[in-house]
């Protein structure tokens, strides 16, 4: 768990995201930011995670070391009017007026599931994350994307619904990452490899995976 919420000294626009979290329906990794330049990031869970009534206890599970843009909204469930209906109407919701048992609310709406973001991803501004949507590490949302389905690893997405655009790279460099989880290393262990993260030395990377512990 992160000790600080800012991460660079006089920008009070971006946090480490799980610094600002109180709900523990929502989980998120270390290092992981949000950067808001219109609202008080601090307020994310009011702004940017809508429909999340305690009633379903859902989760949103983010990774570690994502970047998450301005304006980014995860819907959940609760906006999901039930389309086993014949009306799009949620009658079970206001039970009191159509005399309905009040244990029957959550049928005002279909549950898609949990919203779960892997690791290193990044989503860009104002894109929409559905409920019940699976991200897989190291994948990127273009802007004002909105995500119905699931994203695998590694993969650029984009649109309305979104799709995808191109993997970021070949399938074993892919998989040689996926099984390399550069994330769960130590902060030491990552800083001393941050020559070979940030120019794309994949092989020198797997290299330390061998000898550093």
């Amino acid at each position: 768990m992160m000790t600080k919420t800012y991460p660079r000294t006089g920008d009070k626009q971006t946090v480490y995201l799980n610094t600002v979290i109180n709900d523990p329906q929502i989980e998120v990794g270390d290092y992981t930011i949000y950067n808001d330049f219109v609202a008080d990031p601090l307020l994310f869970e009011k702004n940017n995670v809508l429909y999340h009534y305690p009633i379903h206890r859902e989760k949103l599970i983010i990774g570690k070391f994502c970047s998450i843009a301005c304006g980014t909204k995860f819907l959940f469930n609760c906006a999901n009017h039930t389309q086993k209906s014949l009306s799009t109407y949620t009658f079970p919701l206001f039970y009191e007026e159509w005399e309905l048992k009040k244990s029957n609310i959550t049928t005002a709406w279909d549950n898609k599931g949990d919203i779960v973001i892997g690791n290193d991803v990044w989503i860009g501004y104002e894109a929409v994350i559905m409920a019940g949507v699976h991200i897989g590490d190291g994948a990127i949302i273009a802007a004002r994307t909105v995500v119905t389905k699931d994203v695998p690893p590694y993969t650029i997405v984009g649109g309305t619904p979104a799709r995808e655009i191109r993997k970021r790279f070949d399938a074993e460099v892919i998989q040689q990452l996926l099984m390399l989880k550069w994330w769960d290393w130590s902060s030491d262990k990552i800083r001393n490899s941050l020559p070979y993260i940030m120019e794309g030395k994949l092989n020198e990377l797997l290299t330390v995976k061998k000898d550093i512990i």
